[in-house]
């Protein structure tokens, strides 16, 4: 009964909601797929500082690294907008962008933005317009870690790339112990752990790598996992559930589950002055120096992963909501719209940190809002 106790509370901290019944599919598109009256006649009203138009259903899906977030920004907005339901399924990146492509969805999540093939696709479903990346969350992937009697320890990009490619098999060796002269390590079999599904996490991480180990991690960055060995799950539920019960584990994952499930993680010697820990405001300094190489509605970002700022942790993703910047569906672009402006806002932002997520910088968040302003 503790346990279970213990776990009601955990799904309330992170506010998971579960949304039943049939979901109108709400992607771009001229297709109607729904008989709601939500394009001119949703009624518009203000529930503290959320603005809810539309009504309906909403069918989202993607990147299971801002699940926490968004569980906790859909219920609060359906608390405040009692007429929209909104789904947001973690399915991974390249899954939602998939069913954003099929025209499945209202929006996707996504932890690496479009690429240009993507975005000719869409252009079948969004008529008239494409897709565009709205960056939203913000946050540093932990290496998180499982070794009994090693409570801090520090790995550099070279040694990370070896051991998730299956050069570094042991918790002793030499390449480690030089970063850990104070630790006692173990002879212990590394046990890395990566995503069996196509993950934005995977790109973001394998980005970090070639960026700062080209040498020692010889494989094109993407959003699935290229290297050999190791094992794999689903999720980053999946692989930060792997470290958390295996003895010698090591794996990638959001920062929000190392979090949630109490698994100690890594800090990076970046070449500053000390060692870097992964936490929000760490992943802050990092994306404040990320630039906008997007055109037009579309805010893409380039982060800079060789960082050697004091305190400024590098491998930090920005994950993006997907969506048409023209030819949304008249009866959920009011609905759609007053989320994504809700969760670009000052108070849907404010949440993030508290989940172990970092806010956007507050001119990005800005030109998201105006931006969500503009879609049509």
């Amino acid at each position: 009964m503790k346990l279970q106790r213990k776990n009601r509370l955990r799904a309330v901290a992170f506010g998971a909601i579960a949304v039943s019944g049939a979901l109108v599919l709400t992607a771009c598109g001229s297709d109607n797929n729904s008989g709601s009256d939500t394009g001119s006649g949703g009624a518009t009203k203000a529930a503290g500082n959320i603005k809810c138009d539309g009504k309906g259903q909403l069918l989202a899906s993607g990147s299971s690294a801002q699940k926490n977030a968004m569980d906790l920004w859909v219920k609060n907005f359906m608390a405040a907008c009692k007429d929209i339901q909104i789904n947001y399924k973690p399915t991974g990146s390249g899954a939602g962008i998939q069913e954003f492509l099929q025209g499945k969805t209202a929006f996707a999540g996504s932890d690496s933005a479009l690429k240009p093939e993507e975005v000719a696709k869409s252009k079948d479903v969004v008529k008239g317009g494409q897709g565009i990346n709205l960056p939203m969350v913000g946050g540093p992937i932990a290496i998180g870690y499982h070794l009994s009697g090693v409570d801090n320890l520090v790995l550099d990009a070279d040694t990370l790339a070896k051991i998730f490619d299956g050069k570094i098999e042991k918790w002793d060796d030499p390449a480690i112990a030089k970063l850990n002269k104070d630790a006692k390590l173990p002879g212990t079999k590394i046990q890395a752990f990566h995503r069996s599904d196509e993950s934005g996490t995977t790109d973001n991480f394998t980005k970090y790598l070639k960026a700062t180990a080209d040498k020692s991690w010889p494989y094109a960055p993407a959003k699935a996992w290229a290297a050999k060995g190791g094992q794999s799950a689903d999720g980053s539920a999946g692989v930060s559930s792997q470290v958390k019960q295996t003895e010698g584990a090591i794996s990638y994952f959001e920062l929000s589950y190392a979090t949630a499930n109490s698994i100690k993680t890594v800090k990076l010697n970046t070449g500053a002055a000390a060692p870097v820990e992964a936490t929000s405001d760490n992943a802050s300094k990092a994306i404040a120096e990320a630039k906008i190489t997007g055109t037009g509605q579309d805010l893409a970002l380039k982060l800079n992963y060789n960082t050697k700022a004091e305190g400024a942790y590098p491998i930090t993703l920005v994950t993006y909501e997907i969506v048409g910047d023209k030819g949304n569906k008249a009866d959920t672009l009011a609905a759609t719209k007053s989320f994504l402006t809700y969760i670009a806002s000052e108070d849907g932002q404010s949440v993030l940190k508290g989940l172990g997520y970092a806010p956007l910088p507050a001119e990005i968040a800005k030109k998201v809002r105006e931006n969500v302003a503009t879609i049509s």
